[in-house]
């Protein structure tokens, strides 16, 4: 017993030398911080506090995703720590993306046995291009008739059920799937970056584009509007082979750096991991009609933090209260308001927003690159032509006289030489502008020239050699000279149709 009692005792005196060490080991500390340096704030920022804080993952990074999208394409090396992978792809090459199922088990039981719709789209990474989406696409559209931005290699792709792309989308696609089937779709971008750099002198770089991919379940009425997850990689497209140049200049760069200035950036990996982001918002400018068998319902969402193009809803024209605003001329003397009505009327309604506060003459100040960067290549130009006054030149001018005309003014010289009036005189002619460069359209503007119904001329011949009259056709008149002249001679027919002589 009385051993028992003595523990408690040598407890103590163990005890009492464990906290001498310690503080004996706390005040070493202190000394090799230097005398008043040591606080808890410095120990908390020694390298080996630091490695572990940075080594502990937020908590959205523990939330696992339910549906993972892998694009096999390697990352570029020369892209910094902490920043977003850059992926280089050839244009028009079949790019493998796959889709994983990546659920926990019992998650999202509701999809089991079901399928689901993923769409595909390209988009600006920019937002400074974001903003003019519209107008770069429909840019892109004009100079590339018939073609589009983004296509699903059908043959190549496995697993994918009804793939679709509606026609006024252009950098869209959509398809069903099985998460708990293998599935990988082959996508083929046929734009490349530097279509869209707005001044082109060579050598300049291409802009960024984003791979973005929104997947959605079947709501109570079968259609696909519940989101269920987005996710987005961000890409640079070359002309054919451009990318694994652009690859190996990347990797021969950083083989020339040290080894110091190497751990400032990413290494390459083999495939790119799409990475989380907001859903797409609901484009409300282009026409949402679907095409045969095209379902485009689904949900709309609001513009968040996300990557996403803002919404431009074009604001109904206010209502003309002046006269002088019927005329299609732009002054620099034009309000603000005028200016808008002047931009509806002349179908840039789309526009309204950006020039709010420009007035007449802020607007005709604008050159024509800063129209285009504005509007895009193809609306930029054509506001452009328009607030200039520019007219489209026609494809063939000729100028007519009236043969009783020309003969009188004749008659009025010679009489005046006569008199011995030595003042000359000149013979007026009219300008008939042709766009078809067809005998019908002749036919309309002299027709208008004379006051008179195109029914009433029933043929239109050229005086040839000798005297000969040669019916007027379509060829012919595609080989006339540029500023041709001619005498028009008529001859009646009956009492209310004539024969036209081009003489």
């Amino acid at each position: 017993m009385a051993w028992a009692l003595k523990l408690p005792l040598a407890d103590e005196v163990i005890e009492s030398g464990l906290v001498q060490d310690f503080d004996a080991s706390l005040s070493g500390i202190g000394q090799e911080l230097g005398a008043g340096a040591y606080s808890m704030s410095d120990v908390l920022a020694l390298p080996i506090f630091k490695q572990e804080e940075s080594s502990l993952p937020p908590d959205n990074e523990n939330k696992i995703l339910p549906f993972q999208y892998v694009l096999c394409a390697a990352t570029s090396p020369a892209v910094k720590l902490h920043d977003e992978t850059l992926t280089y792809l050839n244009q028009g090459q079949s790019y493998e993306i796959r889709m994983l199922d990546n659920r926990k088990l019992g998650e999202l039981p509701e999809i089991n046995g079901k399928l689901v719709k993923s769409i595909f789209r390209v988009v600006f990474h920019d937002r400074r291009l974001q903003y003019t989406e519209h107008q770069q696409l429909e840019g892109w559209r004009w100079n590339r008739p018939g073609d589009r931005i983004l296509d699903i290699d059908i043959p190549m792709s496995v697993g994918i059920i009804d793939p679709r792309a509606n026609p006024t989308q252009l950098n869209t696609v959509e398809f069903l799937w099985d998460p708990a089937k293998r599935t990988s779709v082959f996508i083929q971008v046929h734009c490349i970056s530097t279509e869209f750099t707005m001044r082109k002198h060579g050598g300049e770089k291409g802009v960024p584009f984003r791979v973005q991919i929104d997947t959605f379940k079947e709501n109570e009425n079968g259609e696909y509007t519940e989101h269920l997850h987005s996710a987005s990689c961000q890409i640079k497209v070359f002309k054919p082979k451009g990318a694994d140049r652009k690859q190996k200049t990347d990797r021969e760069k950083m083989e020339k750096r040290t080894p110091h200035e190497k751990e400032k950036y990413q290494p390459s990996y083999e495939t790119t991991i799409l990475t989380e982001c907001s859903p797409w918002p609901e484009i409300t400018y282009v026409n949402n009609s679907p095409s045969p068998g095209f379902n485009s319902s689904h949900s709309s969402f609001s513009l968040g933090e996300g990557n996403g193009s803002p919404n431009h809803q074009p604001e109904p024209p206010p209502p003309v209260t002046d006269v002088s605003l019927k005329l299609n001329n732009l002054l620099p003397t034009t309000t603000p308001q005028e200016a808008q009505q002047w931009l509806h009327r002349n179908r840039f309604s789309t526009f309204t927003r950006l020039f709010t506060n420009f007035s007449g003459a802020d607007l005709l100040k604008l050159t024509r690159d800063d129209v285009i960067q504005i509007c895009g290549p193809a609306d930029g130009i054509r506001l452009f032509n328009a607030l200039k006054g520019r007219m489209v030149r026609p494809r063939l001018t000729i100028y007519v006289c009236q043969e009783s005309l020309h003969l009188r003014e004749q008659q009025q010289q010679q009489q005046k030489r006569e008199d011995g009036d030595s003042n000359g005189t000149f013979f007026v002619y009219h300008a008939i502008y042709l766009e078809e460069l067809t005998a019908v359209e002749l036919t309309e503007k002299i027709a208008q020239l004379f006051s008179i119904s195109p029914r009433q001329i029933s043929q239109i011949y050229k005086q040839g050699p000798t005297g000969i009259h040669v019916l007027i056709s379509d060829e012919m008149i595609q080989n006339f000279q540029e500023e041709a002249c001619f005498i028009l001679d008529t001859m009646k027919e009956t009492s209310d149709s004539y024969h036209i002589i081009l003489k």
